[in-house]
């Protein structure tokens, strides 16, 4: 270990590498390692490795074509390569995602070379998930330990939240991979004030822009500082480093935004997300500031869930989890302030060993207090450390959308301050205050891994007892750690690692052993994200897969998979076999989703679509997509090659749907939320004069498509009274090419 405060500043381990070592094969270098490392040291990273590829990669299929919005966007630019630039919905590049384009685009690549399937999309997150644990593994283990390391990544690897969207195709997975890789960029900079690092942060912050936005900076302040602070130069050179950083970032980052805001908007999709089809605008509002401020024009909830406002007509009886107000003070998304991380919502997805890593980076600032300024062991501490205080920070107090599985972000940072804090004090145990501060961690982390377990008492009722008595008594041994001889020592250590780490890998195991679909999902077993926000009080409620249901019938929500139980109040009884088509629009082999929006066989779905899709008052396909039936499939399949669109729909998740199930292109009116301005009664008019879209999608009522700026309302009212009906099975179109009279 060199990370004491006696070698706090000396020469780091890996740079007197070479040797035997420049003399072996590649293989046996690979195998081998750093001769400093113990024999055992990388085949142990090839086995946590494997085990989380084989972990991640289990039950795969069941997660169908999981977030449908982003699979339908996936399948357009396997079709299309203007698609895939532009991160369209549909191969007609009618509108785009609201987010830029760069997370979908190994998943595009992977469905242009081995076809369409669930697979095929996510096996590029699982990849993603397994590159996160192997860069953060070689951040840890350069300054400290091998052990630190394997640490840190088994922590990664067993966060519930982690295991969830390494194998989901929201941009998360790729965004946690980028924000690992530039913490590391700067730490390899800080080693001897190297540009070429500090420079490839940048660029993979900037492709972190391109994939989600805005929140690819927020670890750039606390590193910005950093660097300027402890880079082993000269001021001057230190600015100019940092200067040329920030350069490579813009190019990295903007030449895509530049492309997009100069190509003639005639000739490229509308940027789904904002109000004026800008992408600028799409940035700095829905997805920028409009997140912190809760006021989001065309949001589904927080601040923006106003009476007439983001697709809700005026008067509108919103879901109780969207009111402005709700969740106890954080707008529609659940309470707001310091203890956010931890309540019932968030708590049981990522705050597992939270309290750890605090207190386990408070100890490693202790041990370093007295390093020079460049010491490389302090500023791993700070790096991760203020990545994860200013992260935590604002995802606390944002007011706007936010969803559980946003702090995945987090993962990364928690796990890396538990596997250098722990090896850290363990080096230090023959100094009492180390001794206890390895205990306190691990007393803290099972106190809490209790209470978060009895948050599902349901679920293994011994295990938080065992987790408790198992702790307890590790921080005992821990605390006379330093009197123990070695192998006594290590037993408790090891004691106290497992107790630390039962209580996510349960919840980890739950989430490998279930499918989750929809636009909001949760890790662990059902019931473990419960609380305020959507989905919290009356009118929403949980899905079984993870997913989570709105508005709708009353009763159970009881589906193959996990099972769990959803309240909501609203109308109409929502049978598995009752949305548009009455089928499935997932890949052959996966199971149908009840109406509810989960996955598995027939339950009533609580809080899901009603009997016919039009549940009174409920949030119809605006978070979760329709079931799609053979019969269904074959009306838009017929002649589709001559229309530009085999179907327009209001709302992306409700087109992406029969999108998925077709291979058609699909328009989305009005983009996600059914609230973008996108196409005008005009502009739709003269599509379908043009005979360039064949049908049209019957809305099942609900909030989509409603006030605001969008047409949704306008189209939908003209083509009821314009066109023919066609029903098939429970789904009912209207065809766009038969006027009536």
């Amino acid at each position: 270990m060199t990370t004491t405060t006696s070698q706090a500043g000396q020469a780091d381990p890996h740079e007197g590498a070479g040797g035997a070592g420049q003399h072996r094969s590649v293989p046996g270098r690979l195998w081998r390692g750093r001769p400093e490392d113990p024999a055992w040291a990388r085949p142990a990273l090839f086995a946590l490795l494997a085990v989380a590829l084989a972990a991640y990669l289990w039950n795969l299929s069941a997660s169908g074509y999981a977030n449908s919005f982003y699979s339908a966007a996936v399948q357009a630019g396997s079709q299309s390569w203007k698609a895939f630039f532009f991160g369209s919905l549909d191969a007609a590049n009618a509108i785009t995602v609201d987010k830029p384009p760069a997370a979908l685009w190994p998943m595009a690549l992977s469905v242009r070379l081995f076809g369409l399937g669930s697979w095929q999309i996510l096996l590029p997150e699982v990849l993603m998930g397994v590159g996160t644990v192997a860069v953060l593994y070689a951040a840890v283990r350069r300054r400290f330990s091998p052990a630190a390391g394997l640490i840190s990544g088994a922590v990664l690897a067993l966060t519930p939240v982690a295991a969830l969207m390494f194998r989901f195709n929201n941009p998360d997975a790729l965004l946690a991979l980028l924000m690992t890789v530039t913490v590391y960029c700067v730490l390899r900079a800080l080693e001897g004030a190297r540009t070429k690092w500090l420079v490839w942060a940048g660029v993979a912050i900037g492709f972190a822009f391109l994939t989600k936005t805005l929140q690819a900076f927020l670890i750039l302040p606390p590193l910005a500082l950093l660097y300027g602070v402890c880079a082993p130069t000269s001021v001057r050179r230190r600015i100019g480093q940092l200067a040329l950083a920030t350069g490579m970032l813009v190019v990295s980052g903007g030449w895509w935004v530049a492309a997009v805001e100069l190509w003639p908007a005639s000739s490229r999709p509308y940027i789904g997300g904002s109000q004026h089809n800008s992408f600028l605008e799409l940035t700095f509002g829905y997805n920028g500031l409009g997140r912190l401020s809760g006021d989001e024009t065309g949001s589904v909830g927080g601040g923006a869930a106003r009476p007439g406002g983001m697709g809700f007509p005026a008067g509108a009886d919103l879901p109780a989890g969207m009111r402005p107000g709700g969740g106890g003070g954080g707008g529609g998304w659940g309470a707001t302030g310091i203890g956010r991380m931890f309540d019932s919502e968030i708590g049981a997805q990522i705050s597992w060993l939270l309290p750890a890593a605090l207190l386990l980076l408070v100890a490693g600032l202790v041990v370093t207090w007295k390093a020079r300024r460049t010491d490389t062991a302090r500023a791993a501490f700070l790096a991760w450390g203020g990545a994860l205080l200013m992260t935590c920070a604002i995802f606390s107090f944002m007011a706007g959308i936010f969803h559980q599985y946003y702090t995945v972000a987090l993962a990364p940072y928690i796990a890396a301050l538990v596997g250098m804090g722990v090896t850290v004090l363990w080096e230090e145990r023959s100094r009492v205050w180390a001794a206890l501060g390895l205990a306190a961690t691990v007393a803290a982390t099972s106190l809490w891994s209790y209470v978060l377990l009895a948050r599902t008492p349901d679920y293994v009722p011994w295990l938080r007892w065992g987790v408790l008595v198992c702790g307890l008594v590790a921080a005992v041994g821990l605390a006379l750690a330093g009197r123990l001889n070695r192998g006594v020592a290590l037993g408790v250590a090891g004691a106290g690692l497992v107790a630390s780490l039962a209580g996510p890998a349960a919840y980890t195991v739950s989430t490998l052993d279930s499918g989750h679909t929809g636009s909001i999902v949760t890790a662990g077993p059902a019931g473990a994200s419960m609380g305020g926000g959507p989905g919290g009080g009356p009118g929403g409620g949980r899905g079984a897969g993870g997913g989570m249901r709105f508005g709708g019938a009353p009763g159970t929500g009881q589906a193959g998979g996990q099972t769990g139980r959803g309240t909501g109040q609203g109308q109409g009884q929502g049978q598995g076999q009752g949305v548009p088509g009455g089928g499935t629009g997932q890949p052959p082999g996966v199971p149908g989703r009840a109406a509810g929006g989960t996955q598995g066989g027939p339950g009533t779905g609580a809080g899901g679509r009603g009997g016919t899709g039009a549940a009174g008052g409920g949030m119809g396909g605006l978070l979760d997509g329709a079931k799609v039936g053979a019969q269904a499939q074959a009306l838009l399949k017929d002649d589709a090659d001559r229309y530009t669109w085999a179907a327009a729909a209001i709302g992306s998740q409700n087109a992406a749907s029969y999108q998925l199930a077709t291979q058609k292109p699909v328009m989305a009116i009005g983009g996600f939320n059914g609230s973008d301005p996108s196409p005008t009664l005009a502009q739709f008019k003269k599509y379908v004069a043009d005979g360039r879209i064949h049908y049209f999608v019957a809305s099942g009522g609900g909030l989509m498509g409603g006030g605001g700026r969008s047409g949704g309302s306008a189209i939908s009212s003209w083509v009821e009274s314009a066109f023919k009906k066609v029903t098939v099975g429970t789904a009912t179109f209207y065809d766009l090419t038969s006027p009536v009279g």
